[in-house]
């Protein structure tokens, strides 16, 4: 097991390096100059240079490409434009906050869509199967940009239960929670309940009926964790989503995660910080991946076992 795991670390090194260098170029690309952002238009020419110089932005590009791996490998990401301070500082100060947000959204909706599916897979065509296909349904039809500032209006402006924005304490923590928790347990309702038709109609789970095994022990010690091979997947990807593309929720709720801070780095064309947090976010992806190999090979060790095989031959 830490052969395998190794070897898919080790797989993942030219990915991260990959993502590294295409943000670096595109990041360059992007049309508007930091410097013009920072001092205005009507700013003299000769402090835009000195300005500009100070930054290493004179710099020609493969020197700054150096520069940027220089900046990683000594543990500082470089410095930030608009904040003037390390760029991993501000990443590890607002990415606890994300990854809170992430992974108590992605808890809930596992929370909800697990028994869910697994209910409506084991009771197919009754009215629990029809409600949990109607939930999933709708909750995969519904945009967070929709959804988020109705939840808004109601609980936080009309009824008054919960704060409109913060990450003070948990109640700042419910809605925004929520919000996201509900299209996520939609797929995943979906995607459980399809997996646990799929493996129910398989012939271990036919002769472990036959065996006289009772119907909670076929369910869940034999069918579920055969089904679970491709619900780990989109975990795993939700996971990734949530850290990437949390722009919207805590744009709407002021959540203070790295959502906010990439796009006001963006919109301030502070390269540094956002290469630094598009790296991070990649890096984090990467090991998520590759955490969700070792997961797989735990779930069904012929997938480790092949992986020997193809490398004997």
């Amino acid at each position: 097991m830490l052969r395998f795991f190794i070897k898919r670390l080790l797989h993942a090194v030219p990915v991260i390096f990959g993502v590294a260098t295409i943000v670096f170029i595109l990041i360059h690309l992007i049309p508007g100059d930091p410097v013009d952002l920072m001092m205005g238009e009507g700013t003299a020419s000769i402090d835009r240079d000195r300005v500009r110089a100070l930054l290493g932005l004179d710099a020609p590009l493969h020197i700054q490409y150096i520069h940027f791996w220089r900046n990683i490998f000594n543990g500082t990401w470089g410095e930030s434009f608009v904040h003037a301070r390390p760029v991993l500082s501000l990443i590890l100060e607002h990415f606890p906050t994300t990854l809170l947000l992430a992974l108590s959204s992605l808890s809930l909706a596992m929370l909800i869509s697990f028994p869910l599916g697994v209910l409506a897979a084991a009771k197919t065509g009754s009215w629990m199967d029809t409600g949990a296909t109607l939930f999933a349904l709708v909750g995969m039809s519904l945009p967070l940009f929709v959804v988020a500032p109705l939840a808004i209006l109601y609980f936080s402006i009309h009824l008054r239960w919960l704060p409109v924005s913060g990450a003070e304490s948990f109640r700042h923590l419910l809605l925004p929670m929520t919000c996201l928790a509900l299209g996520l347990s939609a797929l995943l309702t979906r995607m459980v309940r399809n997996s646990m038709l799929e493996n129910l109609n398989e012939d271990y789970v036919r002769t472990a009926r036959a065996k006289g095994l009772s119907r909670p022990a076929v369910l869940f010690r034999h069918t579920l964790r055969n089904a679970l091979i491709p619900v780990v997947t989109i975990l795993a990807g939700m996971l990734g989503s949530l850290l990437a593309g949390a722009v919207v929720t805590e744009t709407l709720f002021d959540w203070p995660g790295l959502g906010v801070l990439f796009l006001k780095a963006f919109q301030s064309r502070d390269f540094p910080l956002v290469q630094g947090i598009t790296l991070w976010v990649s890096v984090f992806y990467v090991l998520v991946s590759v955490v969700l190999d070792v997961v797989y090979s735990a779930l069904d060790p012929r997938i480790r076992f092949d992986s020997r095989e193809s490398r004997a031959r």
